[in-house]
């Protein structure tokens, strides 16, 4: 399709965007599902100031069964049926509400008390909820995960008839228990993904909503385009600018591609990109949006519930993934801007203070989130005081119109509800996999698997743990071509992670290293929504885009291995001394710039293969990070930049002399 608007924009994201498209709802039914998401946003907010005093998953208990009805009414049972909910979604979502409150009816305290002693009615609610969790898994995400978490019921239940030998036997678990462990326990559907669902994320999807009203979004657009103006890199400098400030209003990597590609694409072809490399730049843009501070990913806020730590300690991990990560689209940029012969392009932009001046409050609430956190106020008030800072700017900006304004927050509470919904079903469905897990000791078992089957290469501890972490990054990646980011990060976590640590590994590192693959695998070949989109947008090759997006994204896949293979990657995560932090840093970005070299095939000028190779083996033993390695990139890095320039230097002395 053509887009022109930002209106063809949202209809390209409703197709390509990594949930299943919502319904489109008449408008009687439209505000109906507003009220209701409205009354849902009201309670979260209600749950930061003023808990529920029967504790968190009384809490849970409540919120699911409030949102999963919503998921029926909102999501479509097969695409291409209707918009108005059908009376088998009725029949659900009225289902959804009465087995997720069911806990309730008689008391919660003494369905708590009823754990591991589950009457016949409990296991019934409780094996009709675990239906609806599947169903609405499966209307948001596609049937993949919903398969995945019927295998390890499965398993859980059959593991009895398993060959003794087999290493992930195991005495196989009633289901009466095994409903138990997914409706009475903390770590089935009310386990952590669900609470962090709760707590943390649905604040931030309204926090977007709230930015995103205000104004934000085109704000931060016209910002990015302001500063770069006219010169023939300003282009590609600007897309990836306004791809790292639109992911605080998103937060979705498909979804900030689309909404970049429908204002940057038009000033990408002025330029002169092809349409596979503007692809490319658009997709690699928008997912660096989610991995970047100071509003990451969901998985984040999974990653410092997992690890007890703060929020903003695992921002502070991912600051110079980050900067290295742009770092290497910015050199992508430069080295495109002069092998495409890249014209500059006016940019009809007001300068960038008369911008901030008009609109720099947008960044004032960002601010909020980060200066909270470091005086220690828990996050989800933060985001809360966040969320006020740009409501109350919203108010300047509709210049004291309260009634309009009080219209936006409304809408902005509702759409953030119904935003978090696919990631809710995500969670709660991820519950039956961590609580399979818990009860059947299969992650060790797994995880044990993997050292074994890396053992199988070499007996060197060196070379386990460098097979064991190549194995593990495609299984993450592979995991995540078929998974929402959240669920590919929580299994990996349950079922990869222990295999790293027991190689040594420190878990802030793991965690890291998994949450980057979980992340990327949206740019990995052959699904990689985002470059799928992008593709949409400028009309090219969708294979050639994602190949073009991978190539972008190159030093997001080689950076995270540094954390676990080498005895320096910590420092990647500040978790070092100054210089040796520094020194990382330093020896991290000439191996990203040696690498965008390399990829990009071109030096002083166009490189052929011989610098190419050893361009990406310098970059490779860079990375690495260790003393002898780093002087063997070194060495490289000089070599392939005397092979490039010495031939050349040769024929212009021939020339001089002719």
């Amino acid at each position: 399709m053509s887009i022109k608007t930002q209106a063809d924009a949202a209809e390209l994201l409703a197709s390509y965007d990594e949930e299943r498209p919502s319904r489109v709802l008449s408008r009687r039914w439209d505000v109906g599902v507003w009220v209701a998401a409205l009354g849902v946003a009201l309670l979260v907010l209600k749950q930061v100031f003023w808990p529920f005093a029967s504790g968190g998953q009384f809490y849970l208990v409540i919120f699911l069964a409030l949102t999963l009805p919503l998921v029926f009414l909102c999501y479509r049972g097969r695409r291409g049926v209707g918009g108005d909910p059908g009376p088998l979604d009725w029949v659900l979502a009225a289902a959804a509400f009465v087995v997720g409150a069911y806990p309730l009816f008689g008391g919660f305290n003494a369905f708590l008390d009823r754990q591991g002693q589950l009457t016949g009615l409990d296991v019934v609610a409780g094996s009709i909820l675990l239906v609806l969790v599947l169903e609405a898994c499966r209307r948001t995400t596609g049937w993949v995960l919903p398969v995945v978490c019927g295998a390890f019921v499965a398993f859980a239940y059959y593991g009895g008839y398993l060959p003794p030998s087999w290493a992930i036997a195991h005495a196989g678990v009633d289901f009466a228990q095994i409903i138990n462990g997914f409706y009475n326990d903390a770590s089935g559907f009310y386990g952590t993904p669900l609470d962090v669902a709760a707590t943390y994320i649905v604040l931030f999807t309204i926090y977007g909503a709230i930015l995103n009203a205000s104004g934000a979004g085109s704000f931060f657009v016209d910002i990015s385009f302001s500063f770069f103006r006219r010169s023939r890199t300003a282009p590609g400098r600007t897309a990836a600018a306004a791809g790292f400030l639109l992911g605080t209003v998103s937060g979705s990597g498909t979804a900030t591609t689309v909404s970049l590609g429908a204002v940057a694409w038009p000033m990408l072809r002025k330029a002169g990109y092809p349409r596979e490399s503007a692809g490319g730049l658009l997709a690699a843009s928008g997912i660096g949006a989610i991995l970047s501070p100071p509003t990451l990913g969901a998985a984040a806020f999974i990653i410092a519930e997992y690890l007890e730590t703060s929020y903003l300690q695992v921002l502070i991990w991912a600051l110079l993934p980050t900067l290295l990560y742009y770092l290497g689209i910015v050199l992508a940029v430069e080295v495109d801007a002069r092998r495409f012969g890249a014209r500059a392009v006016e940019v009809d932009a007001p300068r960038p203070w008369v911008l901030m001046k008009r609109g720099g409050y947008h960044f004032l609430s960002l601010g909020v989130i980060v200066v909270f956190l470091a005086m220690d106020v828990p996050v989800y008030s933060a985001v809360v005081y966040a969320s006020g800072v740009a409501a109350l700017f919203a108010l300047v900006a509709r210049r004291g119109d309260v009634r309009g304004w009080l219209r936006d927050v409304a809408d902005s509470l509702a759409l953030g509800v119904r935003s978090a919904l696919p990631v809710v079903a995500v969670c709660a469905a991820a519950g039956v996999i961590t609580s399979t897990i818990t009860k059947t000791g299969l992650g060790q078992e797994l995880a044990s698997a993997l050292v074994r089957l890396a053992g199988f290469v070499s007996s060197d501890p060196a070379v386990v743990l460098f097979v064991t972490v190549v194995l593990a990054a495609v299984a993450v990646s592979v995991l995540g071509l078929a998974v929402p980011v959240t669920a590919s990060f929580i299994i990996s976590w349950v079922v990869i992670g222990p295999a790293l640590v027991e190689l040594g590994v420190a878990r802030e590192e793991t965690a890291m290293f998994i949450f980057y693959y979980a992340v990327l695998s949206e740019v990995t070949p052959p699904t990689a929504l985002a470059a799928v989109a992008a593709a949409a947008i400028t009309g090219g090759e969708v294979v050639k885009t994602m190949w073009r997006t991978w190539k972008y994204t190159l030093p997001a896949f080689l950076v995270p291995l540094a954390f676990v293979l080498t005895d320096h990657g910590a420092g990647l995560l500040l978790r070092a001394s100054f210089l040796d932090v520094l020194w990382v840093f330093a020896v991290s970005a000439v191996g990203v710039a040696a690498l965008a070299a390399c990829t990009g095939g071109w030096l002083f000028g166009p490189a052929r293969w011989p610098e190419r190779v050893l361009l990406l083996l310098a970059a490779i033993t860079l990375l690495h990070l260790g003393p002898v390695t780093v002087l063997i990139g070194s060495g490289l890095l000089v070599l392939a930049v005397a092979v490039h320039v010495v031939p050349k230097l040769l024929m212009r002395g021939k020339e001089a002399d002719a």
